[in-house]
């Protein structure tokens, strides 16, 4: 029987034959193998007797072989690792080039290994990395399924633009070259697959109202699109979203949703993953080294994921934070890149010092000006404000948006024209609030944000497997 090499280092006992495979990582004095099976960061040393192979096969126990061993599990003479495995057998299940793999046993610049995010998998970041983004996943299910809430299949290819804000990847089976055309010379989409213009989506968030309104607690989570063309280090044109929706929820149900859930996922991550998170941990202590002083992170990330779990989170009113803001001896002494005022969207550094400097705590922020939110968010009795609300979490700023709805259909039309979203098309939205309306709320979370925070991966491009961006759309 193969075991993971994980479940033999965890494990005390020893003086039993047994199975691995996995990659070699090292051959060192054609005796000590080092392999890795990806269950784990730690490698098993495999002991291979003096002459005990030919040399035909000590030449193919290269870096990234992949190899079986059978042997018998023993306390290991060496420093390093508790416990090796005595090889009575090794099979080379697949060759590798030494001389062509780029991946050799050194440090690599993660701008170099997103060149070969085919083969990224294999080094300890991106092993740790992407274990923890599979507990995050299940976690994120295992949170909502708990309390009762229904897994919604939203659809990828959409005819609505949930965010209003244009940036749409189209879909069509027309020939590019040989596009119809009306009498108008405007492209004829009744010609077209769907019978009309078709997107992918960038949310799943309006179908999963749709729901809610039958089944009240609901929730998505599911790729959606945005062509945006940033290349920064916190947008991707593909991500994965986690959307919750909940029927009779107000704002402040929202928001305690919203908290409870980071941290029931946050504290499965850590306790499921310690050694990741340790590992992850040294790295970014190394990586911040390098910085100037002035531009260190304020916390390590065992520290960081610690201070958002062992916090209640602040709740202020957007109007507060900014006068927090313009109080602030930051503002003051112009330390702020982006200047402050009423109206202003917040930028990441704003929502920083509110967090790491003012509070140093994670601080909800509520009630933002309508003119910088969506058109479905519930207009507020001032006329100026709706009923949104913003997680601001330390090290990244906001990590989850969200509001309660506009439930009442003669405001939501109004709004709807004010920001010229077509009302006919979408009769079937309105229809909610036409049918058995009432008060809901939800929040949207991009998970490649969460991952970031938990892994505290700089570039968001190295918490997806393969990212998709402006000018970049490899393997």
């Amino acid at each position: 029987m193969r075991k993971e090499i994980a479940e033999i280092i965890k494990g005390t006992e020893v003086d039993y034959t047994t199975t691995v495979k996995g990659w070699v990582r090292t051959f060192r004095n054609n005796q000590f193998i080092a392999l890795n099976d990806g269950s784990t960061n730690h490698n098993l040393q495999v002991v291979v007797a003096l002459n005990f192979l030919d040399d035909a096969t000590l030449k193919r126990i290269t870096t990234s072989a992949c190899i079986s061993a059978t042997g018998k599990i023993v306390a290991s003479q060496g420093k390093g690792q508790s416990v090796e495995l005595i090889a009575e057998s090794i099979e080379i299940l697949g060759d590798s080039d030494a001389e062509q793999y780029p991946l050799q046993p050194k440090k690599h610049s993660l701008d170099f290994l997103r060149e070969i995010a085919h083969l990224r998998f294999r080094t300890n970041t991106f092993g740790s990395v992407f274990r923890l983004r599979n507990a995050l996943t299940f976690a994120i299910h295992q949170f909502f399924q708990e309390r009762n809430f229904l897994n919604i299949h939203s659809p990828i290819i959409s005819a609505s633009d949930a965010e209003g804000a244009g940036e749409m990847f189209h879909v069509t089976n027309f020939d590019l070259e040989k596009l119809p055309l009306t009498e108008s010379g405007e492209i004829d989409y009744t010609q077209d697959f769907f019978g009309r213009s078709a997107n992918l989506t960038v949310s799943g968030q309006l179908e999963a109202e749709l729901a809610a309104m039958a089944f009240t607690k609901v929730y998505t989570f599911g790729p959606t699109f945005r062509a945006e063309n940033s290349n920064t280090t916190r947008h991707l044109a593909e991500f994965w979203m986690i959307e919750p929706e909940v029927a009779f929820n107000e704002l402040k149900d929202n928001a305690d949703l919203a908290e409870a859930m980071l941290k029931y996922v946050i504290k499965y991550a850590m306790d499921k993953h310690p050694d990741d998170i340790t590992f992850l941990d040294a790295r970014l202590a190394e990586e911040e080294k390098q910085k100037p002083t002035a531009d260190r992170a304020e916390f390590g990330l065992i520290e960081k994921l610690n201070f958002l779990l062992e916090n209640n989170f602040e709740r202020i009113t957007y109007t507060e934070a900014i006068q927090i803001l313009l109080d602030s001896p930051a503002y003051k002494k112009n330390k702020f890149k982006y200047d402050v005022s009423w109206g202003i969207d917040m930028q990441s550094e704003h929502e920083r010092y509110l967090v790491e400097k003012h509070f140093k705590k994670p601080v909800i922020v509520t009630d933002y000006p309508k003119d910088i939110k969506a058109f479905y968010m519930r207009q507020n009795e001032d006329g100026k404000t709706v009923a949104a609300m913003d997680i601001l979490a330390p090290g990244i700023g906001e990590i989850i948006g969200g509001s309660q709805r506009e439930e009442r259909l003669d405001k939501l039309e109004q709004r709807m024209v004010e920001m010229n979203i077509p009302t006919k098309e979408m009769f079937w939205y309105l229809d909610t609030r036409r049918f058995g309306t009432c008060k809901h709320a939800g929040f949207g979370l991009g998970f490649e944000r969460l991952v970031q925070f938990v892994t505290g991966m700089g570039n968001i491009r190295d918490v997806i497997p393969f990212p998709r961006t402006p000018k970049n759309c490899e393997f």
